[in-house]
């Protein structure tokens, strides 16, 4: 039972923290709600059935479907942050600004809140489908009952849970002018954190060289299986032992964000002076 609730409370752990931040960083945005809900039960749908076609899903590309499955979510969640920074930087000030004036029509908003969406139903599948391998061979393997293996999991999503609400509930108590620059900056690890596991994924599957193995080695002060090493993976991109390609994707990754992002808010406050000029 017990490792049934810290399998489930890891996966669902890393999940929660990123729909947390998600939802304090669109939180003046009517509908967030029902993006985030639909987003979801779409990712626990998909989990559910990537769970059953893993074999299939395993044996694909020489064995290495699984990792390339893996990489692929992480590639597309990082394009989806990425855009998500971006929209932010032109529109995070107008938001923080007019959180009370804003429609439900606002086109931009549900543009954001669509991505917001996706990145939310690529979490819980990843993390879902994994919880769903993980669980399936400790059943398999043991003589555990399914009355505490569904017991286990179910403390350990219900303590995943309540580690985003905290993550959520601390976020909005951010002073409002700081607010979208936290949440930014956030996202913009979080970005760079998940292109370093997707070059992690296709290391394993053969499809880049890893450069230098181990770039370093922390593991002896904060090893990447314990509580605050996984925080600090999800928040800032954390490992222990990265190799010298996980290195570069993480730079690449955050000076990209980081440049784009300043280009589109520059535009931004030009527009904007020349509007009212």
């Amino acid at each position: 039972m017990l490792g049934a609730a810290l399998i489930v409370f890891r996966e669902s752990f890393e999940a929660a923290l990123l729909i947390g931040i998600l939802a304090a960083a669109m939180h003046a945005v009517p509908g967030r709600n029902r993006w985030l809900s639909l987003g979801i039960g779409a990712g626990l749908g998909g989990a559910m059935i990537v769970a059953g076609l893993t074999n299939i899903i395993a044996n694909a590309a020489n064995g290495s479907g699984q990792e390339l499955f893996n990489a692929a979510i992480l590639g597309f969640a990082v394009l989806m942050l990425a855009w998500h920074n971006i929209w932010m930087a032109a529109h995070g000030a107008d938001l923080s600004r007019q959180a009370r004036q804003l429609g439900a029509d606002v086109g931009s908003g549900a543009r954001a809140l669509s991505s917001v969406a996706v990145l939310a139903g690529l979490a819980i599948l990843r993390e879902g489908s994994e919880t769903a391998l993980f669980l399936y061979g400790i059943f398999a393997g043991s003589e555990m009952s399914l009355q505490s293996l569904a017991g286990g999991a179910l403390l350990g999503l219900a303590a995943g849970v309540g580690v985003g609400s905290a993550v959520y509930a601390g976020l909005l108590r951010i002073p409002s002018r700081r607010f979208f620059g936290v949440i930014s900056t956030l996202l913009l690890l979080l970005a760079a954190g998940l292109a370093s596991q997707m070059a992690r994924f296709l290391i394993q599957a053969d499809w880049l060289p890893s450069l230098a193995t181990p770039l370093w080695d922390t593991s002896w002060l904060l090893a990447d299986d314990s509580v605050l090493g996984a925080t600090l993976r999800i928040l800032v991109g954390y490992a222990a032992q990265p190799s010298g390609t996980q290195a570069l994707f993480y730079a690449v990754t955050l000076a990209g964000i980081m440049l784009a992002t300043k280009w589109v808010r520059r535009q931004h406050r030009f527009s904007t002076s020349r509007k009212y000029a």
